[in-house]
């Protein structure tokens, strides 16, 4: 009962795992969950198994951080915030320039606001704000 048991649960996991392969979602996957969910599936993970030295390093902080698949959700963290302080940017020099809104311009202080979108949007643009992210957990890079 016990091995017929473990069967089910080992018969269980593959199917799991064989969904992430069959809808392509794999390739989302960071770095250690790819390992364990092709070891779930074929049994090894680029010739290694579970208790291998190799496939364990996957899961320490510092092979994360220092994965292609992080650097990607940084990049893409500091792409996003670059465009939503342009966005923020141009609206508010838009809103400068309408003189329907000089009043409400002037009462809201929209010119300073637009000095400090600015400041931030040099901010997020650095490599500096980009080293600022690491350990942080990015953004999910979104195709299309």
């Amino acid at each position: 009962t016990f091995v017929e048991g473990m069967e089910t649960i080992v018969a269980a996991h593959k199917q799991a795992a064989e969904n992430y392969f069959a809808d392509g979602s794999i390739e989302d996957a960071c770095p250690p969950l790819k390992a364990l969910l092709t070891i779930m599936m074929n049994g090894d993970y680029e010739g290694e198994g579970l208790d291998s030295p190799k496939v364990r390093e996957l899961f320490t902080r510092e092979a994360m951080l220092q994965s292609d698949w992080y650097a990607e959700r940084l990049q893409s963290q500091q792409t996003h915030d670059i465009a939503m302080w342009k966005t923020s940017v141009e609206y508010l020099k838009n809103f400068l320039q309408r003189d329907s809104h000089s009043g409400v311009a002037k009462r809201l202080d929209i010119e300073t606001r637009l000095t400090e979108a600015k400041a931030e949007l040099d901010k997020v643009s650095s490599k500096k704000y980009l080293e600022a992210l690491v350990g942080t957990l990015g953004r999910q890079p979104i195709a299309g």
